[in-house]
């Protein structure tokens, strides 16, 4: 009985070990570049200004295949409109918030980690209010988003990767809640980016 007791405390103490050495979260810093599309339509062009930012993301894995993640993410550009009214533009703050699964794609090569993922999130156009870039009575406005991506880690240590990632977005081109400015289309932005892994 006493053998018994020991193997089972030597069993639990190595799957112990095991998951602590397995380092199933890791956090994200990204600098981004945030390019999207034109659209059209009620007599509309709507156009953005290409700009960068960042994302800051937390990753935990679920198992070897799947992850989960959750990320925020920051931009600013200019909305510029351009119908029957004339020029108008609208520059603004994008907070994204995410969230998605991750799948972890096997390659032959040993130091990188190969990654699809797609999910969902929101988009939030915030206008600044900076002079020249504003139009009376252009508010906050949120747009629900699909997201998809693509990325590769290269691993430098146990704890520490560099990511290389491209994320897309397909949602409601913005209009800030005024009638005039709205194209009543979908947009796509491309968002490519890089940075650093800490892994934990």
């Amino acid at each position: 009985m006493r053998r018994l007791l020991v193997i089972i405390a030597a069993v639990a103490m190595s799957a112990v070990g095991a998951v602590a050495q397995e380092s199933r979260s890791e956090i994200s810093l990204q600098g981004t570049g945030f390019f999207t599309r034109d659209s059209t339509g009620n007599g509309n062009l709507q156009r953005s200004t290409e700009t960068g930012g960042f994302i800051v993301g937390y990753r935990y894995h679920i198992n070897r295949w799947l992850s989960a993640e959750g990320n925020y993410g920051f931009d600013r550009n200019t909305q510029e409109y351009f119908g029957s009214f004339g020029e108008s533009r609208v520059q603004a703050n994008v907070h994204a918030v995410t969230g998605d699964m991750v799948v972890n794609l096997p390659l032959p090569i040993r130091r990188i980690r190969t990654y699809a993922l797609a999910g969902g999130g929101g988009l939030i156009f915030d206008p600044t209010g900076n002079f020249g870039g504003s139009v009376p009575g252009a508010s906050s406005q949120g747009r629900g988003a699909f997201l998809y991506g693509v990325g590769a880690d290269y691993v430098l240590t146990h704890h520490f990767s560099l990511r290389a990632e491209y994320r897309g977005f397909v949602y409601k081109s913005p209009d800030f809640g005024l009638r005039a400015l709205n194209t009543d289309t979908w947009t796509h932005t491309a968002q490519p980016s890089a940075g650093i892994v800490f892994r934990f």
